[in-house]
Order: structure tokens, then sequence, then C-alpha cells
């Protein structure tokens, strides 16, 4: 079990990498790139594609636990849902980073963007926005909106986005998603649907001279871990862990 399984009900790594022109998408050259993936985790094994040219390989998903990767006309995306341990997803995601160059004719000039996300998901019936209000606060000068006569809140999804160093190339993002809409407040009919958190950092355009994906990601890996266990564990998933066990 990852180290962050135990605090909350879904956790996830996602890569993302954008590129500026269009990737191949001759059939041999896809089927290529995901028979070398399978190779590596022969229970990937369902392929199938999607509208606008979207080819996904991936793993049964009856146990919650699985691999994915998909190709899009100018991106590749992989990630792992619920892994045993991080470390297999971070060596997941190098693999098709290392593989990327030469199966796809991706070059390190290509690169738009290379995202790294942490996805933590609660299942929660209930007004997700006010628990998301009563557990991490709101800004000082909008909390005594709160008191207002009849209100009640319906819409609370706070997100901070800073830069890593003076150039703004490599950034993070930390961001709240509520699932909890006006009518089922209006109705007190609330289901049970996942409040998530997500933490992402993204390296913004060509890597420097020399430099592959690998290492790139490497570094945003760095960030995450540091970001994550410094700041987002006792900041917000504890805090969200403990409102939904006491509501």
């Amino acid at each position: 079990m990852s180290k962050y399984a135990s605090l909350c009900d879904e956790f996830y790594v996602n890569l993302n990498l954008t590129t500026e022109m269009e990737l191949p998408s001759q059939r041999e050259t896809v089927l290529h790139f995901f028979e070398q993936i399978q190779r590596q985790y022969p229970t990937m094994r369902n392929f199938y594609c999607r509208e606008r040219g979207e080819h996904v390989l991936e793993e049964e998903k009856e146990n919650g636990k699985y691999r994915w990767a998909t190709v899009e006309p100018r991106r590749i995306l992989a990630g792992h849902v619920n892994p045993p341990e991080i470390d297999e997803t971070l060596d997941q995601h190098r693999m098709i980073l290392d593989l990327a160059p030469y199966s796809l004719a991706i070059s390190p000039l290509d690169c738009e963007s290379l995202n790294l996300m942490f996805g933590f998901d609660f299942t929660y019936r209930g007004n997700q926005n006010q628990l998301v209000a009563e557990a991490l606060g709101v800004s000082p000068a909008l909390e005594k909106l709160l008191h207002a006569p009849g209100a009640t809140v319906i819409s609370n999804e706070p997100a901070i986005q800073f830069a890593l160093g003076d150039d703004c190339r490599t950034q993070a993002r930390v961001n709240v998603e509520t699932r909890t809409t006006a009518y089922h407040v209006r109705t007190g009919d609330f289901p049970e649907e996942q409040l998530s958190v997500y933490l992402t950092l993204r390296r913004y355009g060509s890597l420097d001279g020399g430099e592959m994906f690998v290492e790139a990601y490497n570094k945003l890996a760095g960030h995450c871990f540091a970001l994550a266990d410094d700041y987002l564990v006792e900041n917000v998933l504890r805090p969200l862990q403990h409102a939904i066990a006491i509501n």
C-alpha cells in the first residue's frame, strides 16, 4: 500500500506530456508503442480507440487498482490508480518517457508541457462545499460571509498556483474539486460522490539542451513529494479526512 493510501479512499498518479506538434498516428507506430508497454506490464491488455484519434491501453478495473496509458494527437498520458507502491507508478512513467522519443519521434524540443499529478479522492455524501469550508477554512476576508442570515455554501473549490523559480517554467497547483450542486443543496438529496484534491506539478516549454524527459520528470517528482509531505498531508488531507469522519 502506498504511503498516501491511508489518507483517502482513492489515490492515483498521472503523467501528461503535451507536444507542440502532432504525434505519429500510423497504425504500426501506435501499436508498436503499446506493445512495448505491454511487454513490461503484461496485464495491460485492454486496447481500444476513442473518438478524435485517442488510443488507450489499460488493465482490468475490477479490483479498483489498474494502470492505463493513452496516446492522443498531441498528448501522451499514463496513470496508476491505487498503486501498491508509488515507486511502481513512477517507474511506469519513466519507462513511457524513455520509449516516447524513439517510438513516437518526440524530441525534447517538441515539449509544450510535462505534468505530474497526485490525486486524492474522498467519498462523502453531503454538502461537500460546506465540508471543505469547515475543514480548510476560507480567506479571513470572506469568512464572515458564511455567517450571513440563511447562508448555505453551494460552491467552494479553493485553488492556488505558484511558480517554483523566477523563470516560472516550473509551476505547482493545488486545487479542491467538489461535486455538490445547488440542486443537491435545495433538495437535500446528496449522492455519494468523490471529493477530490489535486497536486499538479507542470514544467513548461522545451527541455534544456542535453536534458531528457526522465530527468525533467524526476525533478517534478521531487517537488511533488516535498509539497505533499511537507504541506498537503497535514494542512489539507488530514483535516478533510477528520471532517468526513465526524460528519
